[in-house]
């Protein structure tokens, strides 16, 4: 039995990919900043497998919490980034945790003996910071893949740009360390979307989708979206999953970077949906999904089962 550690194992995406190991019968670790707020991942201790569970304490600037949770793994999947889009201060918020924290993980993960692979879920920030909006050099129509020059926009908002530098400062761990002992692979989705497996009220993904549904504009940002009808790129959580599981098993992927996209839809349409309706327009196809696809072996589900499964029972607002 092979032991896996993921940190972030605990939220709205980590708690699909803890799902997937251990349904795998893989020995699962999981970080949470405090193990004492069982609330936060007490669903994980109801998943098929949870025998094979444990919990790690992890803030990811403290590195010998890093060390106790990586030593005796041979795959980490480093998940652990806040997503959060209201921000009092972008530099403790975001920053520190997202690219400090990702320096920091490297140093530790280089340092211990039989790793095996690592697998960091990135974001479509990594290739536009724009996102949800087009990059620079994009025109209505065109498609958008990994082959594309990343676009970084100091006007975007501070989660895209960290999640953007912490991208970088893994590319530039890779191309500095071309004799490393294991392979590092990237994921990069877009929107995710679905139903979550906990009750947790601290999510923002399915705070987004609580948005959505309602037609609530909480600030300024969001109304752009309304207004303009913008196009929304959407993925399934479960098929994240899928593919960081993928990642993980998959040698000789060393150094790619996943775009993992579904359907777009206006978010007119995504709202039609997430209230059980049929969308108006056709979906478009904005963020390509071949080489995931075909390198993962990964089948995306359409748009319109990740919203329609959402429940806003549970819904966290933001």
């Amino acid at each position: 039995m092979k032991t896996v550690g993921i940190i972030g194992g605990a939220g709205f995406i980590g708690s699909y990919v803890t799902k997937k190991f251990l349904q795998e019968g893989y020995r699962v670790r999981v970080s949470a900043r405090n193990p004492q707020q069982t609330r936060h991942y007490a669903h994980l201790q109801d998943l098929p497998g949870a025998e094979n569970l444990e919990i790690y304490p992890l803030n990811v600037l403290n590195e010998s919490q890093l060390q106790s949770l990586v030593a005796g793994c041979e795959m980490i999947v480093h998940g652990g980034t806040p997503f959060q889009l209201e921000v009092q201060d972008p530099v403790s918020e975001l920053f520190e945790p997202t690219v400090k924290g990702t320096e920091n993980f490297l140093k530790v993960v280089e340092a211990t003996p039989g790793v095996e692979k690592v697998v960091f879920i990135a974001s479509v920030a990594a290739f536009n910071t724009n996102f949800p909006l087009l990059p620079e050099g994009k025109n209505e129509g065109e498609t958008i893949c990994e082959e594309d020059e990343p676009f970084m926009s100091e006007e975007s908002h501070p989660y895209a740009q960290a999640k953007f530098i912490a991208n970088r400062t893994v590319e530039k761990f890779i191309s500095e360390h071309p004799d490393l002992g294991f392979e590092i692979t990237t994921v990069s989705p877009v929107g995710v979307m679905g139903k979550a497996l906990s009750a947790r009220e601290d999510s923002t993904s399915m705070g987004v989708q609580y948005l959505f549904k309602n037609k609530i504009a909480p600030n300024p940002f969001f109304q752009i979206f309304y207004d303009q009808d913008i196009d929304w790129a959407i993925v399934d959580v479960a098929d994240v999953a899928a593919c960081i599981y993928q990642a993980a098993v998959i040698r000789g992927i060393h150094g790619r970077n996943y775009l993992l996209s579904s359907e777009s839809y206006p978010v007119s349409d995504i709202t039609l949906m997430l209230n059980q309706q049929e969308p108006i327009c056709r979906p478009r196809m904005v963020y390509l999904n071949d080489l995931a696809r075909k390198e993962l072996s990964v089948s995306f589900r359409p748009a319109s089962v990740s919203l329609w499964q959402y429940s806003d029972g549970d819904a966290a607002q933001v």
